[in-house]
């Protein structure tokens, strides 16, 4: 009960951040910026993300996160790196479909840190 509370939370505060116009990233880290990725630093996380980046994320965000064909930024940025994990879980479970963004809340929680884990990486 108190999960889905906090996710309709997350929904309501995703709604008025549409009305307002406001930035993605800046929802995302008032929404979300006390959860911490449990993956952080392990190397198998990194690897496992690189993979599922590939899959998942390649075709819009570019090979290496550098940015694509499609209008999708590139994620080899200061905003990314700089941006707390909690921040960036937001947006994969939740996406940003006006901004193109899908969710990626169909996968498992953990593959999703794995995700994060991998761009927080990047050097």
């Amino acid at each position: 009960m108190k999960m889905r509370r906090s996710l309709l939370g997350a929904c309501l505060l995703a709604a008025v951040a549409c009305v307002r116009g406001e930035d993605l990233m800046e929802h995302a880290r008032r929404a979300a910026a006390v959860m911490s990725n449990p993956l952080d630093g392990q190397e198998r996380a990194q690897q496992a993300g690189a993979k599922l980046f590939a899959r998942e994320c390649a075709s819009c965000h570019g090979r290496n996160g550098v940015g694509g064909v499609a209008k999708a930024p590139p994620l080899r940025q200061k905003e990314v790196y700089d941006a707390a994990p909690g921040a960036l879980f937001w947006i994969l479970r939740n996406g940003a479909l006006h901004h193109g963004m899908p969710s990626f809340a169909h996968m498992p929680e953990a593959q999703r840190w794995q995700i994060i884990t991998w761009l927080k990486a990047r050097p």
